[in-house]
């Protein structure tokens, strides 16, 4: 099974070769690794030349972004970036952060989940923070979802929800669609891969009203769209989070991510979720 990563990377020195090193130590190892150097003006480049030079299957490209934080648009620009650029002989296709250090059987792990059942469209395993010396959950999102930081898409699944938004909120429509048009989402507890910096690290105040904004474009309606603002503000321990949500939510958009369609299956799945958790606690 072939699987090809791409790395978007700003300014990544302190991490980037520990997540490589990773990756080209797997048990399985992936066929190519693109590294897309975005706008970095620390020593990111020269880590990537260095493994780039040592291992045939990875190799870098550099962009220039604008110097602004766009959650969502900015990271997945650089993603097909560097997608573009690949030969699309992919079975997997996977955009993994360059902060991440992966277990050394990660990659064949997908692997075999993929080939056991040809439904699931999308594998991921769990993110861990180091806390008082020790390498803790890091607890952010449900144990049905995929972060972000390490999504991992078969490639007839990416191609039916047509890639990724290019949008704040991207990693979760992904999810949404993939299971409006009938694929599964696996999430593997065995694996637990070690995330070097916290997520939210370089969020700006902004952040919520742009995260308000996603959930309108999702079409979730106000009431998921209050349920949802809530979790995410007692998690982060924010009740400006939930305030700026919300002012969100009211703003304008310039477009939805899904159609009415999606969104009515997406109301549902998210309502059907939600009592399906309260009968269990019940």
């Amino acid at each position: 099974m072939n699987f090809y990563i791409v790395i978007p990377a700003h300014n990544e020195e302190t991490f980037l070769a520990k997540t490589l090193e990773s990756l080209v130590t797997q048990s399985l190892l992936p066929k190519q690794v693109v590294v897309v150097n975005d706008n970095s003006t620390d020593g990111t480049q020269q880590i990537i030349d260095s493994f780039a030079h040592q291992y045939p299957f990875v190799s870098g490209i550099t962009i220039t972004s604008e110097g602004i934080h766009a959650p969502g648009s900015k990271v997945i620009n650089a993603f097909y970036k560097g997608f573009d650029g690949l030969d699309g002989r992919f079975d997997v296709i996977c955009k993994f952060d360059a902060d991440l250090i992966f277990p050394k059987n990660y990659l064949k792990t997908l692997a075999e989940i993929f080939r056991e059942n040809e439904k699931v469209g999308m594998v991921g395993g769990f993110c861990y923070i180091q806390k008082n010396g020790q390498w803790e959950l890091e607890n952010l999102t449900n144990k049905d979802h995929i972060r972000g930081a390490l999504k991992a898409y078969r490639k007839e699944c990416f191609h039916q929800i047509e890639g990724l938004k290019k949008a704040m909120g991207w990693d979760t429509v992904d999810e949404l669609l993939a299971q409006f048009h009938g694929w599964r989402i696996y999430t593997d507890t065995s694996l637990k891969v070690k995330h070097l910096k916290a997520t939210g690290a370089t969020y700006t105040q902004g952040s919520g009203q742009k995260q308000g904004q996603a959930f309108k474009k999702m079409r979730y309606g106000f009431w998921l769209t209050l349920i949802a603002s809530i979790k995410l503000a007692v998690k982060k321990g924010s009740f400006g989070y939930f305030w700026n949500c919300l002012k969100g939510y009211f703003g304008k958009i310039d477009d939805y991510l899904v159609t009415e369609e999606e969104g009515k299956f997406i109301r549902k799945l998210r309502w059907r979720k939600i009592r399906n958790k309260l009968f269990r606690q019940s």
